[in-house]
């Protein structure tokens, strides 16, 4: 039986998907509290900032970003197919490639704070 390379795909769209699930509602909540002029203590910029200097920090936030661009790359790539564009390679490697590059641009600006 031949190997497939499913996994390597299918495992960061499916870790994506889930954290896409955990993190968004809780930007959303946050956004609606600081547009609202109600941001509590903790969540000053200050104190995120300080927080996100971490490096452990900063790269479970890249780790949030790949996962969840990975997410929506593959649900684009699939999307694109149903909608009967054929050529998958192309597609694929368009969609995975902004992901990672968006990802990169995301660390560096991250890491040159």
């Amino acid at each position: 039986m031949a190997k497939s390379n499913k996994p390597l795909v299918w495992g960061p769209f499916a870790a994506g998907g889930t954290v896409s699930a955990f993190v968004t509602p809780v930007l959303i909540a946050l956004t609606l509290l600081a547009a609202t002029g109600h941001v509590p203590d903790l969540l000053q910029y200050d104190r995120l900032r300080a927080f996100a200097s971490n490096g452990l920090v900063k790269m479970a936030i890249i780790a949030t970003i790949f996962l969840t661009l990975w997410s929506a790359a593959h649900r684009l790539r699939i999307t694109v197919y149903d909608f009967g564009v054929r050529a998958d390679t192309l597609v694929a490697t368009v969609v995975y490639a902004v992901a990672i590059g968006a990802t990169l641009w995301a660390a560096l600006s991250l890491f040159a704070v």
